[in-house]
Order: C-alpha cells, then structure tokens, then sequence
C-alpha cells in the first residue's frame, strides 16, 4: 500500500494539517512502486482526468490521500494490462459510483488466447504519442532520436503498439547505466535479424490460402518468436558468464 504522510497538528488549517500533499511527495510515495515515475507524468495524468488535486491560492497542487491512491491505481493497470487511459478513467469512476464493473480486458493477451469479444482489434493495444512521452518520463526531442534509431516506431495513424511502453521503459533503464540510445542500434539490428529469420519460415503459411492454415501461421510465429528471444537471452548470459534468475 502506498504511505502517505499524516496531518500535523497545532497550525491552524494549513495544506500539511489537512493531510494534503505537494507533488513531489507524491513523487516519492510512489516512487517505491514505480521507479519510471516522473512529475511529468504525474501532471499528464491529471490532465487527462485521471486524479483532481486541489489548489491553492498561489496554484499549487495539493493531493489527498485518496487521489495517490487512484494514481497508484491508475498506474497498475497501465503497467500490468496496458489499458489506455480513456477506459481506465471509465472504469475508475464508475467503481467509485459503486457500480459493481469488471476489470477490462483490453490490452495485450497472452499466448494462445483468444482475443476478447469486446476489443476492437488491434486499436485496443495501442496508446498515443503523449502517453508514451509520459509513461517514458521523456520529451519530444528524446523520442524523436529513439525513432531515428528503430527502437520505436509509430504505426500509421500515428499511435504506437502497446509493447513500446516496454521498450521505452527499458531504455530508460539502461540509460542509468550510460547505455545511450545510439548504443542500442546493434540490438535493435540483431532483433530485426531474428525477426526476418522467423518471417521466412512462416511465410509460405501466411500466404496460403486455407484461412486455418493462416490462422496456424499466427500461432507458429508467436512459438518461434518465444524461443528466439529464449536463445538470445541464453547467449547472452553465456557471453557474459552470468546466469540470471
């Protein structure tokens, strides 16, 4: 559960008293939980509707309990279900009215299930360019050199897959370390190398003309794709003489 600070008490009515909070503290409960938190983010997501903070005479933000909680929320099924924000604020707010609603299944399945009835396609796993700059924690210029590089790329209406929100998060992580962008072209090439690899066995099964030969091929590609990244991941820990978790 996230922490937050209790009212002071002997001072009058002051933000402090009342168990309000600035944005930077929300910053640091929540940061625990998830490490990619920015003030950015925080802001974006206020402008989105997601949380209502109050303000102050001179316009400062004050959180109470109850909207780090929903921000906490807010991030969760971003980060575990990858639902874009206009139906998590839905879902959200119809819980609070005490309507008794399931959690939303859009998003990202896993393998070998069906897609859900109530998802539109492949529109369901996408968010947009603002989202991803916010759930990343960067600015526009940065993003621009992560596309020069391939490690993003927006689909054609403009909107990205949900899987960049991934990407972006680990280059963001291997950031921290010095590993710039530029050095994670040789990834992003072997990546494609792989992926070319796979598109050339399931190619004949995707051009035929039998829909549940082509139905197959789906599910050949995504067998292959696993134990592709499986072997890559084993050479790497050999390169390396590491053996993780």
């Amino acid at each position: 559960m996230l922490q937050t600070p209790s009212g002071g008490a002997g001072h009058g009515t002051t933000a402090a008293d009342s168990g309000l909070m600035s944005i930077g503290a929300v910053l640091n409960a929540l940061r625990d939980e998830f490490p990619d938190i920015t003030i950015s983010k925080i802001r974006f997501l206020e402008s989105e509707g997601l949380v209502e903070p109050r303000r102050t005479p001179a316009g400062y933000r004050k959180f109470s309990a109850h909207d780090v909680e929903r921000l906490g929320q807010v991030l969760r099924m971003q980060r575990d279900h990858y639902l874009p924000l206009k139906v998590i604020r839905e879902h959200l707010d119809a819980m609070e009215r005490g309507e008794a609603v399931p959690l939303p299944t859009l998003g990202r399945q896993r393998d070998g299930e069906p897609a859900p009835e109530q998802a539109e396609g492949p529109a369901a796993a996408r968010i947009g360019r603002e989202e991803l700059l916010a759930a990343a924690g960067i600015d526009e210029q940065e993003l621009k050199e992560w596309e020069s590089y391939g490690l993003v790329t927006p689909l054609s209406d403009g909107a990205y897959d949900a899987e960049s929100v991934t990407v972006a998060s680990l280059v963001v992580q291997l950031g921290r370390f010095g590993i710039e962008p530029r050095h994670l072209r040789v990834m992003k090439a072997a990546a494609d190398r792989e992926a070319g690899l796979v598109d050339q066995v399931v190619a004949p099964l995707k051009r035929h003309r039998n829909p549940q030969t082509r139905a197959h091929a789906e599910a050949r590609t995504k067998e292959l794709a696993g134990l592709a990244v499986k072997l890559h991941a084993a050479l790497v820990q050999t390169a390396l003489g590491v053996r993780l978790p």
